[in-house]
């Protein structure tokens, strides 16, 4: 075998273009993602929002600093006055996101329902549980009901967007059920306080007793609610 037959060649000999192993240039992102500072923009009202709802619900109105939201959302003070120029305008904010779309949603499927009336208001209170009473934005009613003598404006507002709204609906389901003789004819602005008056018990149960209860004494919210509204559909039928 000759000397030359076999020749070891260095390893800069067969890769001597870096960017083979190195590919600087490939980018593998998606081309139609924002860039991520961009991004991060468009999420922080959310979070800003989201942080905003846990302080009010723990704190409470007055108790809550504008600085420790923004600290919880991981922004400056600053940043949180760019979207929310008050403490107010953040509370507002926080109320329409979280209580005004389940009220405005409802009111929607409300003019679709095919059922009974009877149904019709037990398929209502269920909903309104499941979609706000059920989860931690629900402590917003009983901050305003708690806070209310010392922030009228803010009940104000709240009866505005929320309470008024709502008992509207309620009002057009007992309605309905008169209309169609379902329901005996009854002062339709006393009756929808029947329809509210256990959903804010509920509320205030859970957001004040009832974490501190034992698991024989809890109420089944939904198998209360249910059996409220049958009740109540007995009371107000003809028969």
């Amino acid at each position: 075998m000759c000397a030359n037959a076999l020749t070891i060649m260095p390893p800069t000999a067969y890769i001597n273009n870096q960017s083979v192993i190195k590919p600087r240039h490939l980018n593998l992102a998606d081309p139609h993602a924002p860039p991520k500072r961009e991004r991060r923009k468009q999420d922080r009202p959310g979070e800003l929002l989201e942080a905003a709802l846990d302080l009010f619900v723990e704190k409470g109105y007055a108790a809550t600093r504008v600085e420790e939201v923004a600290a919880r959302a991981g922004v400056s003070k600053g940043t949180l006055f760019l979207y929310f120029p008050s403490k107010e305008d953040l509370f507002k904010a926080v109320v329409r996101h979280n209580v005004v779309a389940p009220v405005t949603q409802g009111a929607a499927e409300v003019a679709q329902f095919q059922g009974s009336s009877g149904a019709l208001v037990e398929w209502m209170m269920l909903q309104w549980w499941r979609r706000y009473g059920a989860t931690k934005a629900s402590g917003i009613s009983k901050l305003v009901m708690s806070e209310a003598s010392n922030f009228p404006d803010l009940v104000d507002f709240f009866r505005t967007e929320v309470i008024t709204p709502a008992h509207a609906l309620v009002r057009s389901a007992l309605q309905r059920g008169i209309d169609q003789g379902e329901f005996r004819a009854v002062d339709v602005d006393l009756t929808l306080h029947s329809v509210m008056s256990p959903l804010l018990f509920l509320i205030m149960w859970k957001h004040s007793m009832g974490p501190c209860c034992p698991s024989h004494e809890q109420i089944d919210p939904e198998a209360f609610i249910s059996q409220h509204a049958q009740l109540l559909a007995r009371g107000l039928s003809q028969g």
